[in-house]
């Protein structure tokens, strides 16, 4: 593998640890993140006149020179496939896709083409410099193959480190739109009763833990031992049919679980339609919503979830950004057969 070599002039009034001196000193399209930095440091790919300093606290003083010796990013497993992308957003650092429905986001066993990795391989090409050492895309949140929206992946290791920040902080703003079974509402003491939610105004707030289902490890399940602390909030944008028998929502996350919408609204009693793993066998009322609109519903081949809107700071910039994507064409039939239900309402 071929090896570049960096060399750092340390600044004056340096840090007083070698990781820290070069997090500054380092030039910015260098594109190495801190923790990329002590992985060399502790790999003993950075010296100093040919003594190897493989200690982060190391000393140095203003104007020694620092040698870097980075290997070249490596050839992912993943093949670069010409797939057709909607980017809403891209430059040295980071991408921002409209994923469509029914594309996986990360090859697996079982899906080792046509994910959106193969198809950002190809896209970015050489502009991808390298992620913890390997050429590809960073990606820092996931979307389930049958749920379309904004998603977005890091170009370089620095905005890798970035992004992954954010959201592990919880700094990122994420808007959901779904279709689903009945219509929360704040009255129903159903909802009221049950553990894991509260209302605030008209807005259900489900709070629970969520982890492995016991019997199906594809599957998640709400818990309250145990597993990993979940919050969603759900608000009714428009209710169909008379009784309301289906609903659009927004769902924002405060945490982004595996499956996290789709468990927390099915623990509710309000699963998306759709959806084969947690919609159970449940039917759209044709009494409630009509013939053409009942039939719309239950015929939808997946979950009827998406990635509305998405924001965020840029890792390097620090301005702030927000995406947005309509719903693709599907969804928006869906909505069409509801909305011409006689009965249809907007809270």
């Amino acid at each position: 593998m071929s090896v570049r070599h960096l060399t750092v002039t340390i600044a004056d009034d340096p840090p007083a640890r070698l990781d820290k001196a070069l997090a500054r000193d380092v030039p910015p399209e260098a594109a190495l993140s801190r923790t990329r930095l002590a992985r060399l440091i502790a790999e003993g790919a950075v010296t100093r006149g040919g003594e190897v300093l493989d200690d982060l606290r190391a000393k140095v003083a203003a104007g020694e020179t620092i040698t870097l010796a980075i290997e070249q990013a490596a050839e992912p497993e993943a093949r670069p496939e010409d797939i057709a992308l909607r980017v809403l957003f891209e430059d040295a650092d980071l991408i921002v896709i409209d994923k469509p429905a029914g594309m996986v986001v990360h090859p697996a066993p079982g899906s080792s083409e046509g994910t959106l990795v193969n198809a950002l391989l190809h896209h970015c090409g050489d502009s991808l410099s390298g992620i913890g050492g390997t050429r590809r895309p960073g990606i820092v949140h996931r979307l389930d193959k049958d749920t379309s929206g904004v998603l977005v992946a890091a170009k370089s290791d620095r905005a890798h480190h970035g992004l992954a920040a954010q959201f592990e902080a919880r700094r990122v703003s994420r808007q959901y739109l779904g279709v689903v079974h009945g219509c929360p509402d704040a009255a129903d003491p159903r909802l009221r009763g049950l553990r894991g939610v509260s209302f605030e105004g008209a807005t259900l707030k489900i709070t629970t833990q969520l982890a492995r289902h016991r019997s199906d490890r594809q599957r998640q399940a709400v818990t309250f031992q145990g597993g990993r602390h979940a919050v969603t909030r759900v608000r009714v944008l428009e209710s169909f049919g008379l009784p309301p028998a289906a609903a659009l929502v927004e769902c924002r996350l405060e945490t982004g679980r595996t499956h996290q919408i789709r468990v927390h609204l099915a623990h509710c009693g309000h699963a998306l339609i759709g959806d084969p793993v947690y919609g159970g066998r449940r039917q759209p009322s044709r009494k409630a919503l009509g013939e053409a609109a009942a039939e719309a519903a239950s015929e939808f081949a997946r979950q009827a979830l998406h990635a509305a809107t998405l924001g965020f700071a840029h890792p390097v910039s620090g301005e702030w950004l927000e995406f947005s994507a309509p719903p693709p064409s599907d969804m928006e039939a869906l909505l069409a057969a509801l909305r011409g239900t006689s009965g249809m309402k907007s809270p």
